[in-house]
């Protein structure tokens, strides 16, 4: 059995942030992978990696809304790296990444393998950057967005990972200190992402759909009432974790008209 240190350093909190941003609610346990992997890494349990992502779990208030808690053990250096993360959310991303690979590496593991063929498969169209750099990052957010909403569009409840798209609320060219934000996200299916890129839909702060009245107004047939048309007025399905924040909701609502 591994013996596990009394206390977790910043680094290893940092590695398991990492973890935690890019795995679902509900894998938050002792048997997957990644965390078996990180916990072999630092020379702890898995079991005490899995409660280490749960505490973190915890301080999101989107997970505390639903009654899910941590298990009573959050410290003072998970608090402090959640508060920083929520005030500079991509230095922090980017730092825990960083000391994920760190340890990746020192193991002879490639940190975030496959990460950059997946977003060739799934490019946004957002950012034509070549660099890897870029690309790696926009799969991060991708996939911090989808393990929030369980790959699940958050207006049509379509679900399928191949057939969503993890949209910037406030566009990547636009806001260089949210680019890794699950916050600044929304997971559409790519029908929803055209729309809400376009306009035609936004979500509001209260989490609600809107149409635009262009849309309302324009040539109506019985694909466009049943798949953009009737969310008008209804509630988006909210994430586990990381519910959009409402001044990125609201930034997109007003850029195209719907509020003043």
């Amino acid at each position: 059995m591994v013996s596990a240190p009394n206390f977790w350093t910043r680094r290893e909190t940092l590695a398991a942030l990492h973890v935690y941003l890019l795995l679902p609610f509900g894998q938050l346990h002792h048997r997957q992978p990644k965390i078996t992997q990180l916990a072999t890494w630092i020379g702890r349990t898995s079991n005490s990696v899995a409660l280490k992502l749960v505490n973190l779990a915890s301080l999101d208030p989107q997970v505390r809304s639903r009654g899910l808690h941590g298990m009573g053990n959050v410290s003072k250096l998970d608090q402090q790296i959640w508060s920083e993360l929520n005030e500079s959310w991509d230095r922090v991303a980017l730092e825990a990444a960083a000391e994920y690979g760190r340890l990746a590496q020192g193991h002879g593991v490639t940190p975030d393998e496959g990460l950059v063929d997946e977003l060739l498969d799934f490019d946004e169209g957002r950012s034509r950057s070549a660099t890897v750099e870029v690309r790696v990052n926009q799969a991060r957010f991708r996939k911090a967005v989808l393990a929030s909403y369980n790959a699940t569009c958050c207006i049509s409840g379509l679900r399928h990972e191949k057939l969503v798209i993890a949209s910037h609320i406030v566009p990547w060219s636009e806001d260089t200190q949210n680019r890794l934000n699950p916050q600044n996200g929304l997971c559409l299916s790519a029908l929803h992402d055209r729309a809400y890129d376009q306009g035609l839909i936004t979500v509001m702060p209260d989490f609600t759909v809107r149409t635009s009245s262009s849309l309302r107004a324009g040539a109506r047939s019985d694909f466009m009432a049943t798949s953009l048309l009737r969310f008008d007025m209804q509630p988006i399905h909210m994430p586990d974790r990381f519910r959009p924040a409402p001044e990125f909701l609201a930034r997109h609502a007003r850029r195209f008209g719907f509020i003043a």
